[in-house]
């Protein structure tokens, strides 16, 4: 078993999700009291947070490359960047190690593929809804993506760094939130990627018609896959063999 490099507390909620999956993926693979090989580096969100709303995204990559490079150092064999919006460093962090990282964009669009999903609604941070380094990995893997409109993008945004970052899950929130999956799902959307990994604390499968693709669940799901793997290959579209 390969050993995983978690980079993680962006927010801690999310962090304990990817904990709990990736240890329960292991335990269905091999059985017994088996469980994941794995170093966890979790930074202060606040410092992180702040960057983020600055634009300050090169004082971010160096947090998180010095993370990288302390996981390396601690024997990881591939990391787990335990974050949508924080891979608008993704770049700079593979660039500060030798270990590959397993990018939650590629995780999410061999989910999509396999499912035969062309058509996508994202919903996350502002950041990762408008920025290009998402949104632009995914449609280069042949999935065309829809985002809400300005103010449901801001109303999304608000509510992860106001609520769910925070812990708070709000009734009133989850119904806006669902009104803004049908939306995208009225648009053409053949599924809405949860592309925070803090959404899928508020929302659930069984709450719409649509498929939901829960980034946190299906990036912990591939660095088991990856963990299990006899061999790495994280070239975009990466293969697990």
């Amino acid at each position: 078993m390969k050993t995983i490099g978690l980079i993680g507390g962006m927010s801690w909620e999310s962090t304990q999700t990817y904990y709990r999956l990736i240890n329960q993926g292991v335990k269905a693979r091999l059985g017994g009291l088996h469980s994941a090989r794995l170093v966890l580096y979790s930074v202060d969100f606040a410092e992180i947070e702040a960057l983020q709303h600055r634009g300050n995204w090169a004082a971010t990559a160096q947090i998180l490359g010095d993370a990288a490079r302390s996981l390396a150092a601690a024997g990881a064999d591939f990391l787990v960047l335990c974050t949508n919006t924080m891979h608008r460093v993704a770049p700079q962090i593979e660039q500060a190690v030798d270990i590959p990282l397993l990018h939650i964009a590629d995780a999410t669009a061999n989910e999509l593929h396999r499912q035969g999903v062309t058509r996508v609604g994202l919903l996350g941070t502002r950041f990762t809804m408008e920025q290009a380094f998402y949104h632009e990995r995914l449609e280069a893997q042949g999935i065309e993506v829809l985002v809400p409109d300005a103010a449901q993008r801001e109303r999304v945004h608000t509510v992860i760094y106001d609520e769910l970052c925070r812990g708070e899950i709000r009734a009133d929130s989850k119904a806006e939130y669902l009104e803004i999956v049908a939306s995208l799902a009225g648009q053409g959307a053949q599924g809405v990627i949860l592309g925070c990994t803090e959404i899928g604390l508020l929302i659930h499968a069984d709450d719409t018609e649509v498929p939901l693709f829960d980034t946190t669940a299906i990036h912990a799901e591939q660095a088991v896959e990856a963990a299990l793997a006899t061999k790495l290959d994280f070239a975009t579209p990466y293969r697990l063999t």
